[in-house]
């Protein structure tokens, strides 16, 4: 184990070298917890085609899901920046597919959200709104709304997310709590609805009332909207990691 600087350390775990940070209070909200691999023992055959190993046919273990395959079930290694490996890991056909589809929030949806958006906030049932920039912190475990005064929302104390589409208006039933926000799709870069803002439940650190802001387009509805549609993705991979 050695130190490296910006408060993160490189450890070698049994599935690769990984990165991650010096106090683990400090995770990223997004990342996963490395799974504990099936015994050799108890997998004498591929957990995929049920071939029977010995050998010549060795057995592979997911790094992302920890099941043991042979090597033609599980010969690629992708990225899996979830669980801060340096390198590309071995992982099986499934969780390779779902680590690729997650490349890109890192590769482009995380850069929108750190670059921000101009909004319009409204705090709680307050009539009084304010211009405020909207961004996700470096470490990936706040948003920082910046105007006349800051804010910032832990995501790992936000209860619910509503995203508002052009014609729409919020209302309990459309609120998408982390166990209903998994299964929906109606929001996307190029999706016929285009998203003007966005209603957020949480509760403030150290405190267990539940607050609410609204947040909603201001100048720029075409980046706004970019932004609103990375932070939606965001947010699943938030509640994925939740429900670990």
């Amino acid at each position: 184990m050695s130190s490296v600087p910006d408060g993160k350390k490189l450890v070698r775990s049994p599935s690769g070298l990984r990165m991650v940070p010096e106090n683990g209070a400090f995770n990223s909200p997004f990342s996963l917890e490395e799974p504990q691999w099936v015994p050799d023992k108890e997998c004498p055959r591929c957990m995929q085609c049920d071939t029977k190993f010995d050998f010549i046919r060795r057995k592979h273990h997911c790094r992302r899901c920890g099941r043991c395959f042979c090597d033609k079930c599980c010969s690629k290694k992708v990225a899996l920046p979830r669980m801060c490996f340096v390198d590309p890991v071995r992982q099986c056909a499934e969780c390779s597919l779902n680590s690729q589809k997650e490349a890109e929030f890192y590769e482009k949806q995380v850069k929108v959200l750190l670059a921000g958006g101009s909004f319009v906030v409204t705090p709680g049932a307050s009539e009084k709104s304010e211009a405020m920039t909207c961004r996700l912190s470096n470490n990936h475990r706040y948003l920082f709304l910046d105007g006349e005064t800051h804010l910032e929302v832990e995501l790992s104390r936000i209860s619910s997310m509503q995203i508002l589409t052009d014609g729409s208006s919020p209302a309990e039933k459309d609120i998408h709590t982390y166990t209903s926000l998994l299964d929906t799709q109606f929001i996307s870069e190029g999706g016929s609805s285009r998203a003007n803002g966005m209603l957020l439940h949480f509760k403030p650190a150290g405190s267990q009332e539940p607050r609410q802001l609204r947040v909603e387009a201001a100048d720029d509805q075409k980046a706004a909207s970019l932004w609103l549609a990375a932070m939606h993705k965001a947010a699943k991979l938030l509640y994925e990691a939740r429900d670990q």
